[in-house]
């Protein structure tokens, strides 16, 4: 566990030296496969959906971050979010696995081809994070 914890510190550390702050890239990539959420983001963030965004990439980047040591955390978080998201917003859960799956896309994207460990790493945390949006 602590060599997989390290592994996700090594990347999330590179992120964030080389992209700084990956709510716009995540975001970018997120709207590019899910055109439509543009809307839902300008509708539910009631003037600021900058702000909205940057809350949800950090959601997105908190359970990645916490499926490590505290998969059943997250599967709670999931368990209410997501169905919350579909039935209240109109959020279909497709955006919501849009949304974790471009932010790993961005951190793993930073990661060199050559540290396999990592970028397995990162794959089964997307993996994993996939099948209990499903799930929910």
């Amino acid at each position: 566990m602590q060599d997989q914890l390290r592994l996700m510190e090594t990347g999330l550390e590179r992120a964030a030296e080389s992209i700084g702050d990956i709510t716009g890239p995540v975001m970018a990539r997120f709207y590019a496969a899910h055109p439509a959420a543009r809307a839902a983001f300008e509708h539910h963030g009631v003037g600021d959906p900058a702000a909205l965004e940057a809350q949800m990439v950090e959601n997105a980047l908190m359970a990645a971050m916490t499926w490590l040591e505290r998969p059943a955390e997250v599967r709670i978080l999931f368990g209410g979010s997501v169905p919350h998201h579909q039935d209240t917003l109109a959020v279909p859960p497709g955006w919501y696995r849009g949304l974790m799956e471009a932010t790993i896309d961005v951190i793993a994207g930073s990661i060199p081809p050559q540290n396999r460990a990592e970028l397995e790493l990162w794959d089964a945390i997307r993996r994993s994070l996939v099948q209990e949006i499903e799930a929910a």
